[in-house]
């Protein structure tokens, strides 16, 4: 039995310890890290020519799931609460507790990594951006600029060079810019080069509002005609345009489906044993985020809440459209509990990001292809 997927064959496999992410990871990651597996997994990464990245805010960490011949390596670079994520093959967006940080791919840094392992991508610092405690969640890159659900401000915005942010567009039931996280806005689905719809937990205007009712008062909205598209969601993460249909995950009961835009129904496709969110497509296959969810007000009332806490997983679940099946899976264990994005790197089996080499990020530069005008013919490119 298999799947295909990109032209490749994909063979299921069965559940097996990780017994060495341990032995390619750094020397100063936690022991506590550690993951199981089913035994595809990094044969599936390795033939679709991807990574995967993943975001832990409870563990500060990125996590990068890599193919390293046949081993499934995860890989941890530090951050400050990293929630939302961007990728694409040449560049990174993570956006952290006041920060939204952005890397390029740099692929001639390669060579210069200190790694027994040959890279295929390089990601360095390119754009550093302070945007203060505003609780960043999703985020995309909208022809060519990074718009971002700002959960605090109930709005999704932008980068400025002048402000902390510039908001682009909020709900109609929002009446103002103030940081109360009243709908708890958190996802966003890019539809046509333009993002269409968002999810939320609520529909107040009222500080912390959305608190009221999790277990069934979370919402999709048009964001073209700024009108509810459903109702009756729980605590609803993550919408996505994917061939044709809208999907999202019904964070709250723990199912993967879609949206009836007609009528505007849920119809859920396949329940996991988790709080789930963080979603990105390859083809026909969802990368679908689990957390185990904290016993903490947050997630109280609502239907995973009921699963017992040994049950929930915490970990990315590959879900095959064709079929409704989990045909793979990894497990976090221990450190990391709970995580917000997942998304794909395509192109790139084997990438590093570089946050923390300061020799390597001091002296690695990117210029233009084209020099400065020489009209004088002196070799003086000096202003002014």
């Amino acid at each position: 039995m298999g799947l295909v997927a990109s032209s490749t064959t994909i063979s299921l496999g069965t559940m097996a310890a990780v017994t060495e992410n341990q032995s390619n990871r750094d020397a100063n990651h936690d022991a506590a890290l550690r993951s199981v597996h089913t035994s595809n997994f990094p044969d599936l990464l390795d033939q679709l020519g991807i990574t995967l990245l993943v975001t832990t805010y409870q563990a500060g960490k990125l996590v990068m799931l890599r193919s390293d011949q046949g081993v499934l390596n995860t890989h941890f670079r530090m951050f400050d609460k990293p929630m939302g994520l961007a990728a694409d093959a040449d560049r990174i967006a993570i956006g952290t507790a006041m920060q939204v940080h952005e890397f390029h791919n740099i692929p001639a840094a390669c060579n210069r990594l200190q790694s027994s392992r040959l890279h295929d991508a390089c990601f360095l610092p390119r754009v550093t951006h302070h945007t203060g405690d505003i609780d960043v969640h999703e985020m995309a890159w909208v022809q060519d600029d990074l718009v971002f659900v700002n959960t605090r401000f109930s709005c999704l915005a932008k980068r400025s060079g002048t402000y902390n942010f510039v908001p682009v567009w909020r709900p109609s039931f929002i009446n103002q810019n103030v940081p109360d996280d009243c709908c708890h806005l958190n996802g966003m689905a890019v539809c046509d080069g333009n993002v269409r719809y968002v999810t939320a937990l609520g529909d107040s205007n009222k500080p912390s509002g959305w608190r009221a009712n999790k277990k069934e008062g979370g919402i999709l909205i048009d964001v073209q005609s700024n009108e509810i598209a459903a109702r009756g969601l729980s605590m609803p993460h993550s919408p996505r345009w994917h061939d044709g249909k809208l999907w999202l995950l019904n964070s709250g009961s723990g199912s993967f489906g879609t949206i009836d835009l007609a009528s505007g129904r849920y119809e859920p496709m396949v329940t996991l044993p988790g709080f789930i969110r963080g979603l990105s497509f390859y083809g026909p296959l969802a990368f679908i985020g689990l957390s185990q969810v904290r016993e903490t007000a947050v997630f109280t009332e609502i239907p995973i809440a009921d699963l017992p806490m040994e049950q929930r997983c915490c970990g990315v679940w590959v879900v095959n459209l064709q079929t409704a099946n989990v045909i793979a899976f990894v497990k976090f264990e221990d450190a990391v509990q709970e995580i917000f994005a997942v998304e794909v790197l395509p192109g790139s089996r084997y990438p590093e990001l570089v946050n923390e080499d300061r020799e390597l990020m001091g002296n690695t530069y990117e210029l233009p292809d084209t020099p400065l005008a020489d009209d004088a013919g002196t070799g003086d490119s000096s202003p002014g």
